[in-house]
């Protein structure tokens, strides 16, 4: 099945931004972790992994103009 664009301009540059800050927020609670100032649990290191996944998503779809929730009938506001 094509992935057909399903969002706008605005919609494509709100998920850029947006994943662009998750992945680097991951980047900063990473060295953190690492560097000691942040636990490191089971808790901290599934959040990490969730900002780096989430913010690829994000990156990924302003990108190509595809959103999955779109995709699957859930109509968002941007």
């Amino acid at each position: 099945m094509a992935r057909e664009c399903n969002i706008d301009a605005r919609g494509k540059f709100v998920r850029l931004v947006g994943g662009s800050v998750s992945v680097l927020a991951g980047i900063i609670a990473m060295l953190l972790i690492v560097a000691g100032i942040l636990p490191e649990n089971i808790f901290t290191i599934g959040s990490v992994i969730g900002m780096f996944a989430g913010g690829a998503l994000g990156i990924y779809e302003g990108k190509s103009g595809w959103c999955v929730a779109r995709a699957m009938g859930i109509r968002t506001p941007i």
